[in-house]
């Protein structure tokens, strides 16, 4: 899937409303294009979210297309999997970026895009 084509809604220097929660369903992910990066977002079938980059680091493949279960992405290209919390890989790639995200009282997505670098962002 390409990224979603809505544009993003600044609240704060470091936060973006992404639009409605409903454009993710349950156990699938989306891509965004935030502040010049690529983010997949995902909603468990529990109703969390999580967000980490959506660039597998491997081969470039596309994140938010990988299967999903409580804990792991699984890169559609290569089978890479990644931790949904920490971004580590438990198949020996390099990590991904992790975000803040959050469901606000209107549900939408609120994406948190640091100032600072590193791997963790929430």
């Amino acid at each position: 899937m390409s990224a979603d084509p809505i544009s993003t809604e600044p609240v704060s220097a470091n936060s973006h409303i992404l639009g409605s929660v409903d454009q993710i369903p349950f156990g699938e992910g989306r891509a965004f294009g935030v502040g010049g990066e690529q983010v997949a977002v995902f909603r468990l079938r529990d109703g969390s979210l999580r967000a980490l980059s959506a660039v597998c680091p491997h081969r470039g493949g596309p994140i938010a297309d990988g299967t999903i279960d409580r804990q792991v992405v699984m890169c559609p290209l290569h089978q890479h999997a990644f931790d949904l919390k920490t971004g580590c890989s438990i198949t020996g790639a390099e990590p991904l970026r992790t975000y803040g995200v959050l469901e606000d009282a209107e549900q939408n997505i609120v994406l948190q895009i640091p100032h600072i670098g590193g791997n963790s962002l929430a």
